[in-house]
């Protein structure tokens, strides 16, 4: 991978942790996700004219069809995750939602595709369920089988993370496909597939208007944070893959792991710091080792 493109999903990485934890602040749903799409168009307005002007109207049914199914599987990812913050803590759902993406991807290429995987390979995969087992607690998951809400909690951190997983692998390879075949812009894809959000999660910020606005209230501070930061850290993602193979991109993402286990934990006073970061630095060895082997 050049350096630059390492240098950007470095930067990346450290935004995409930072605006996980705004979110996990705010503890939102899909109406938070409203929020932070309704700012973001409104914020990114200008940046999206000034490079769409002359690109856009020459789009065709392909690229609009990326922009959509973009959208759409962005949304899904969305959604589930905040869900997953509402239940569980953010230092077990967030790591593995970025470690399991990659490692789902090699698998299926092992076991489908008949790719060839060497012993770095073999090692990553038996580095990222190391790290599961320290992500959800290490030697605490021993304790927690005599405690049933801990228990609980832990298999619900797990069954999200893994679901957000399989959403950031499906959105990862339409949108990587998107730059790298079809050459569209990473900041006008971005752009529209996000106004494609705001269609899909309108409905639920006015079915009850009250409540939207007493969350809004609760939660803009937050919006504001993602809203901004988000799309930055993403389209330098998307300028990556377009310099560098997408499978080395993809797990090289998931050093925003090692700041979201060390800054979320700091931040919001989730316990067992010390096995979550090192099962964090596990995934990310592991998922870097399936790229590479």
């Amino acid at each position: 991978m050049p350096s630059s493109a390492l240098a950007l999903v470095i930067l990346a990485g450290f935004l995409h942790a930072v605006w996980n934890i705004a979110a996990k602040k705010a503890g939102g749903d899909s109406r938070f996700a409203a929020f932070t799409g309704l700012l973001g168009l409104a914020i990114w307005a200008p940046v999206g004219l000034w490079f769409g002007w002359d690109v856009v109207p020459g789009w065709g049914a392909t690229e609009w069809a990326f922009v959509v199914a973009s959208g759409f599987l962005h949304v899904l990812y969305y959604v589930t995750l905040l869900r997953g913050y509402r239940k569980a803590d953010l230092t077990v759902v967030y790591p593995l939602a970025r470690g399991s993406g990659p490692l789902l991807s090699s698998m299926v290429a092992i076991v489908l595709l008949g790719e060839q995987i060497t012993m770095l390979g073999v090692a990553g995969i038996f580095a990222v369920v190391a790290g599961v087992f320290f992500i959800a607690g290490g030697p605490a998951l021993f304790r927690a089988a005599h405690d049933p809400a801990r228990k609980a909690g832990i298999r619900t951190g797990m069954a999200y993370g893994l679901l957000t997983g399989v959403f950031i692998a499906s959105y990862t390879v339409v949108d990587g496909y998107a730059v790298k075949v079809i050459a569209m812009s990473p900041i006008l894809l971005d752009y529209f597939a996000n106004a494609v959000r705001v269609l899909f999660l309108l409905p639920s910020m006015l079915r009850d208007r009250a409540v939207a606005a007493e969350h809004w209230r609760a939660q803009w501070k937050y919006a504001v944070v993602v809203a901004v930061i988000s799309p930055i850290g993403y389209v330098l993602v998307l300028f990556a893959m377009q310099v560098a193979p997408l499978s080395h991109v993809a797990p090289a993402r998931e050093v925003s792991m090692l700041f979201a286990a060390l800054i979320g934990g700091q931040l919001l006073g989730e316990g067992d710091r010390l096995p979550r970061i090192a099962g964090a630095a596990f995934i990310a060895f592991g998922v870097m080792a399936l790229a590479l082997g």
